[in-house]
Protein backbone atom coordinates (compact mmCIF):
# COMPACT_ATOMS: atom_id res chain seq x y z
CA UNK A 1 0.00 0.00 0.00
CA UNK A 2 1.22 3.32 -1.17
CA UNK A 3 0.10 6.63 0.90
CA UNK A 4 -0.23 9.53 -1.97
CA UNK A 5 1.71 13.09 -0.91
CA UNK A 6 -1.40 15.21 -0.59
CA UNK A 7 -2.59 18.09 1.42
CA UNK A 8 -5.01 16.85 4.36
CA UNK A 9 -8.58 17.88 4.22
CA UNK A 10 -8.17 21.52 6.20
CA UNK A 11 -10.25 20.04 8.65
CA UNK A 12 -9.34 16.72 9.30
CA UNK A 13 -5.80 15.55 9.96
CA UNK A 14 -4.77 12.18 9.34
CA UNK A 15 -1.08 10.49 10.17
CA UNK A 16 -0.04 6.64 9.63
CA UNK A 17 0.59 5.29 13.61
CA UNK A 18 4.66 4.72 13.07
CA UNK A 19 4.79 8.08 11.12
CA UNK A 20 2.93 9.19 14.59
CA UNK A 21 4.96 7.93 16.70
CA UNK A 22 8.63 9.28 15.04
CA UNK A 23 7.20 12.77 14.71
CA UNK A 24 4.29 13.17 18.03
CA UNK A 25 2.50 16.57 17.20
CA UNK A 26 2.64 19.11 19.52
CA UNK A 27 1.60 18.76 22.72
CA UNK A 28 2.71 14.68 22.49
CA UNK A 29 5.30 12.89 23.66
CA UNK A 30 6.10 8.85 23.13
CA UNK A 31 7.86 7.17 25.88
CA UNK A 32 9.21 3.67 24.70
CA UNK A 33 8.86 0.58 26.35
CA UNK A 34 9.93 -2.91 26.51
CA UNK A 35 6.71 -3.97 24.96
CA UNK A 36 5.59 -1.53 23.02
CA UNK A 37 5.21 2.45 23.44
CA UNK A 38 3.08 4.91 25.93
CA UNK A 39 2.25 7.97 24.60
CA UNK A 40 1.25 11.00 26.16
CA UNK A 41 -0.61 14.24 25.76
CA UNK A 42 -1.57 17.44 27.18
CA UNK A 43 -4.94 17.07 28.14
CA UNK A 44 -5.97 21.03 27.89
CA UNK A 45 -5.63 21.33 24.67
CA UNK A 46 -6.31 17.65 23.64
CA UNK A 47 -9.25 14.98 23.92
CA UNK A 48 -7.78 11.25 23.15
CA UNK A 49 -10.51 8.72 22.18
CA UNK A 50 -7.82 6.07 21.52
CA UNK A 51 -7.74 2.34 23.50
CA UNK A 52 -4.75 0.55 23.98
CA UNK A 53 -4.17 -1.71 21.02
CA UNK A 54 -1.33 -3.82 19.46
CA UNK A 55 1.06 -2.49 16.12
CA UNK A 56 3.85 -4.09 14.29
CA UNK A 57 5.78 -2.05 16.92
CA UNK A 58 4.61 -3.98 20.26
CA UNK A 59 1.57 -2.66 22.86
CA UNK A 60 0.84 0.86 22.24
CA UNK A 61 -1.27 2.83 24.69
CA UNK A 62 -2.22 6.22 24.90
CA UNK A 63 -1.71 7.53 28.41
CA UNK A 64 -4.81 8.90 29.98
CA UNK A 65 -6.84 8.36 26.70
CA UNK A 66 -10.55 7.97 27.41
CA UNK A 67 -11.08 5.35 25.03
CA UNK A 68 -13.36 5.11 22.05
CA UNK A 69 -16.64 4.53 24.09
CA UNK A 70 -17.02 7.22 26.87
CA UNK A 71 -19.60 6.32 29.67
CA UNK A 72 -21.07 9.14 31.70
CA UNK A 73 -23.06 8.41 34.65
CA UNK A 74 -24.22 12.14 35.71
CA UNK A 75 -25.23 15.77 34.13
CA UNK A 76 -21.41 17.16 35.65
CA UNK A 77 -19.91 14.00 33.69
CA UNK A 78 -22.22 14.90 30.32
CA UNK A 79 -21.29 18.36 30.42
CA UNK A 80 -17.38 18.36 31.27
CA UNK A 81 -17.38 15.64 28.12
CA UNK A 82 -19.16 18.40 25.85
CA UNK A 83 -17.38 20.77 26.78
CA UNK A 84 -14.22 18.85 25.79
CA UNK A 85 -15.58 17.73 22.46
CA UNK A 86 -16.28 21.79 21.72
CA UNK A 87 -13.03 22.85 23.07
CA UNK A 88 -10.10 20.45 22.02
CA UNK A 89 -8.73 18.87 19.61
CA UNK A 90 -10.12 14.96 19.10
CA UNK A 91 -8.01 12.03 18.37
CA UNK A 92 -9.18 8.87 17.00
CA UNK A 93 -7.71 5.72 16.04
CA UNK A 94 -8.98 4.16 12.74
CA UNK A 95 -8.18 1.32 10.73
CA UNK A 96 -8.24 0.93 6.55
CA UNK A 97 -9.23 -2.62 5.96
CA UNK A 98 -9.50 -4.54 3.29
CA UNK A 99 -12.99 -6.21 2.87
CA UNK A 100 -12.92 -10.17 2.62
CA UNK A 101 -15.83 -11.48 0.40
CA UNK A 102 -15.14 -15.04 0.24
CA UNK A 103 -18.29 -16.97 0.56
CA UNK A 104 -16.33 -20.11 1.44
CA UNK A 105 -14.97 -18.38 4.73
CA UNK A 106 -18.50 -17.04 6.17
CA UNK A 107 -16.05 -16.48 9.28
CA UNK A 108 -13.68 -14.48 7.30
CA UNK A 109 -15.88 -12.38 5.49
CA UNK A 110 -16.94 -10.43 8.79
CA UNK A 111 -13.27 -9.87 10.02
CA UNK A 112 -11.47 -7.15 7.32
CA UNK A 113 -7.99 -7.61 7.23
CA UNK A 114 -6.36 -4.63 8.62
CA UNK A 115 -3.95 -2.92 5.90
CA UNK A 116 -2.79 0.51 7.99
CA UNK A 117 -3.84 2.00 10.87
CA UNK A 118 -4.34 5.63 11.13
CA UNK A 119 -4.66 8.58 14.39
CA UNK A 120 -7.00 10.76 13.02
CA UNK A 121 -8.03 14.31 14.39
CA UNK A 122 -10.00 17.08 13.87
CA UNK A 123 -10.98 20.43 16.14
CA UNK A 124 -14.03 20.45 17.98
CA UNK A 125 -13.50 24.25 18.07
CA UNK A 126 -13.94 24.50 14.60
CA UNK A 127 -17.08 26.23 13.90
CA UNK A 128 -18.55 23.69 11.12
CA UNK A 129 -17.71 20.67 12.95
CA UNK A 130 -18.82 22.44 16.47
CA UNK A 131 -22.19 23.28 14.85
CA UNK A 132 -22.50 19.75 13.79
CA UNK A 133 -21.46 18.35 17.19
CA UNK A 134 -23.90 20.76 19.24
CA UNK A 135 -27.11 20.07 17.07
CA UNK A 136 -26.24 16.33 17.09
CA UNK A 137 -25.71 15.70 20.68
CA UNK A 138 -29.03 17.79 21.73
CA UNK A 139 -30.64 15.90 19.03
CA UNK A 140 -29.98 13.35 20.99
CA UNK A 141 -30.95 14.45 24.18
CA UNK A 142 -34.32 15.54 22.74
CA UNK A 143 -35.13 12.05 22.41
CA UNK A 144 -34.22 10.80 25.18
CA UNK A 145 -34.47 13.07 28.27
CA UNK A 146 -34.05 11.85 31.46
CA UNK A 147 -33.51 8.20 30.15
CA UNK A 148 -29.75 6.12 29.78
CA UNK A 149 -28.98 7.20 25.81
CA UNK A 150 -26.12 5.77 23.27
CA UNK A 151 -24.67 7.99 20.74
CA UNK A 152 -22.25 6.88 18.09
CA UNK A 153 -20.71 10.19 16.10
CA UNK A 154 -19.56 8.20 13.01
CA UNK A 155 -16.88 9.70 10.58
CA UNK A 156 -16.88 6.93 7.63
CA UNK A 157 -18.06 9.08 4.56
CA UNK A 158 -15.35 11.44 6.03
CA UNK A 159 -12.79 8.99 5.73
CA UNK A 160 -14.21 6.96 2.55
CA UNK A 161 -13.62 10.61 0.47
CA UNK A 162 -10.35 11.26 1.68
CA UNK A 163 -9.11 7.80 1.13
CA UNK A 164 -10.25 8.16 -2.52
CA UNK A 165 -8.15 11.09 -2.93
CA UNK A 166 -5.07 9.93 -0.92
CA UNK A 167 -4.75 6.18 -0.34
CA UNK A 168 -3.39 3.14 -2.97
CA UNK A 169 -3.79 0.17 -2.29
CA UNK A 170 -2.72 -2.61 -4.56
CA UNK A 171 -2.98 -6.33 -3.21
CA UNK A 172 -0.53 -8.82 -3.91
CA UNK A 173 -2.87 -10.16 -7.20
CA UNK A 174 -1.67 -6.25 -8.26
CA UNK A 175 -5.20 -5.63 -8.35
CA UNK A 176 -6.15 -2.04 -6.71
CA UNK A 177 -8.55 -2.26 -3.74
CA UNK A 178 -10.78 0.50 -2.22
CA UNK A 179 -10.19 0.13 1.66
CA UNK A 180 -13.19 -0.25 3.90
CA UNK A 181 -13.17 1.61 7.79
CA UNK A 182 -13.37 -0.24 11.05
CA UNK A 183 -13.28 1.97 14.05
CA UNK A 184 -14.84 4.72 12.42
CA UNK A 185 -16.83 6.01 14.96
CA UNK A 186 -16.83 6.64 18.23
CA UNK A 187 -19.43 6.55 21.00
CA UNK A 188 -20.90 8.53 24.43
CA UNK A 189 -22.91 6.67 26.63
CA UNK A 190 -24.91 8.53 29.17
CA UNK A 191 -25.91 5.92 31.94
CA UNK A 192 -29.55 7.71 33.15
CA UNK A 193 -30.57 6.70 37.51
CA UNK A 194 -34.44 6.27 36.15
CA UNK A 195 -35.63 3.06 37.58
CA UNK A 196 -37.19 1.38 35.01
CA UNK A 197 -35.07 2.51 31.78
CA UNK A 198 -37.55 0.94 29.12
CA UNK A 199 -36.77 2.82 26.01
CA UNK A 200 -32.57 1.74 26.61
CA UNK A 201 -33.85 -1.95 27.66
CA UNK A 202 -35.31 -2.26 24.10
CA UNK A 203 -32.69 -0.67 22.26
CA UNK A 204 -34.87 2.47 21.33
CA UNK A 205 -32.61 5.23 22.95
CA UNK A 206 -29.70 4.64 20.48
CA UNK A 207 -28.62 7.39 18.11
CA UNK A 208 -25.85 8.29 15.43
CA UNK A 209 -25.56 11.01 13.12
CA UNK A 210 -22.34 11.48 10.43
CA UNK A 211 -19.71 14.21 11.28
CA UNK A 212 -19.38 16.14 8.19
CA UNK A 213 -15.95 18.31 7.41
CA UNK A 214 -17.16 19.95 4.02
Amino acid sequence: MTINKVSNNSRMKVTEVEEFLRKPPAGFSVEALTSGYRVHSDPETSLVLIDDFDSCRGRIVFHKSLGRKVKMHNLWEYTSMRKSLLSKRIYLLMSACEENLSVANKKAATEPKVLKQFVVSFDGRDPFIKWQMERGLDWTISSVAGESYRVDIDLTEVLESWAAKNIIIITDEQKKVQPVWRDAAFTLKYYSDALFDFPHWFGFSKRRFNLRLT
